[in-house]
């Protein structure tokens, strides 16, 4: 049997005034990552936060903090981040000269590297680096704010990916590398998205509408678990 999708809410949807509440929510309501999205106001045009939050709720749960790095140049912040908790850290090929290098940084530091790929990225970023990742990150919106309408030209780009991590993944095992989608995720979007291969989805609005009551439902919907 197939195992069901990881849902990944970003927390950019949620109460900033009450952040660890939200985070203790949806990590009971069924959240298998936390999926933070940091900003810097020069990589992208929005700012969100620093790693002095990312430790700030690292001790409202156990979950995984899935690190999104919207931030250039990126490897000089890749300690801090470590240090605050994060488990994965992914960022953009265009955010610094040498993406291997980067990912190696991020390994030496005991945390799993992902590569991000916007809706122009080629997928050539990730030749010569997919054996050695944990996750690639498909952006189905431009990066720098949440509630944008899904891009489905993404759609293609994620058919090939899956393809092309099974193969990494069957000779290496069948090591897992997770393929995770981020940007107008929704009930809709998200059967279109898991019917190409996506396997973690990253939803902000879809996760939190309705406020903590609904965010069980929210995400079982967004698995294609209702009823």
């Amino acid at each position: 049997m197939t195992k069901p999708v990881k849902i990944a809410p970003s927390i950019l949807s949620a109460d900033f005034a009450r952040l660890g509440e939200e985070v203790r929510a949806i990590d009971a309501a069924g959240a298998d990552y936390i999926h933070i999205d940091v900003m810097d106001g020069h990589f992208v045009p929005n700012i969100t936060i620093g790693p002095g939050v990312v430790k700030a709720l690292r001790p409202h749960t156990a979950k995984v903090f899935d690190v999104h790095l919207m931030i250039a140049p990126v490897d000089n912040f890749i300690q801090a981040f470590a240090d605050a908790g994060a488990d994965i850290i992914s960022f953009h090929p265009e955010a610094g000269a040498h993406p291997h290098r980067t990912v190696q940084l991020i390994r030496s530091l005991g945390k799993k590297p992902g590569i991000v790929l916007n809706p122009h990225t080629p997928l050539s970023m990730v030749d010569y680096l997919l054996a050695d990742l944990d996750l690639v990150l498909v952006m189905s919106v431009n990066p720098g704010f949440g509630g944008q309408s899904f891009i489905s030209s993404q759609l293609d780009k994620i058919a090939e990916l899956r393809r092309r991590i099974n193969a990494v993944s069957d000779a290496q095992g069948g090591r897992q590398i997770d393929l995770e989608v981020d940007g107008g995720v929704n009930i809709e979007t998200a059967k279109q998205c898991i019917a190409v291969g996506a396997d973690v989805l990253v939803a902000g609005t879809a996760t939190f509408v309705g406020g903590p009551s609904a965010y069980e439902t929210n995400m079982r919907a967004l698995r294609g678990q209702n009823g």
